[in-house]
């Protein structure tokens, strides 16, 4: 059974204010839409992942939350996991590999340049540097979640807010 990944960087956040940590940083009104436009897009697709895995920093929770919304998905089962903000690709693959065999598709939500480097790893594609609330949709044939590692799957596409239409 073919599985899918769905890699989102979250939306545009405010500036690193000198009082408030990194990880406390909030998605601008800008970044709200844009999370929208991408779970529209998403909706649109008839994309609903089994499981929606985020950061705990808020504008990773919140770019979630937006996209749940949109796409039908319960945002209260959202699954925040701490060592996506600053535990690195590997946290990524980690969280990835350790999903039930029987999920057909997944969602995470983190930051850059962990996400853009996991889509690159996972693909051997070039993905570059993943704009704000983009998403790389990530195929994979023959393997189940804990198998999941470099060069195993294929992307099967990527969008970014500004692609889409802003009405």
């Amino acid at each position: 059974m073919p599985i899918t990944l769905f890699i989102v960087r979250h939306a545009k956040a405010e500036d690193r204010a000198v009082f408030m940590s990194d990880h406390d940083r909030q998605l601008t009104s800008d970044g709200i839409m844009a999370a929208a436009r991408i779970g529209r897009y998403l909706h649109e697709k008839a994309i609903v992942p089994d499981v929606l895995i985020s950061s705990t920093a808020p504008r990773a929770k919140d770019t979630a939350k937006v996209i749940a919304e949109q796409i039908g998905f319960d945002p209260a089962t959202i699954q925040l996991n701490n060592l996506l903000f600053d535990g690195g690709p590997k946290a990524y693959l980690a969280a990835i590999n350790a999903l039930p065999d029987d999920l057909e598709s997944a969602m995470i939500v983190g930051h850059n340049p962990d996400v853009s480097y996991l889509a690159e790893f996972l693909t051997h594609q070039s993905i570059g540097s993943m704009s704000k609330g983009a998403v790389v949709a990530v195929t994979f044939d023959d393997v189940n979640w804990a198998e999941v590692s470099g060069r195993t799957g294929s992307v099967a596409f990527q969008i970014a807010p500004r692609q889409l239409s802003q009405d």
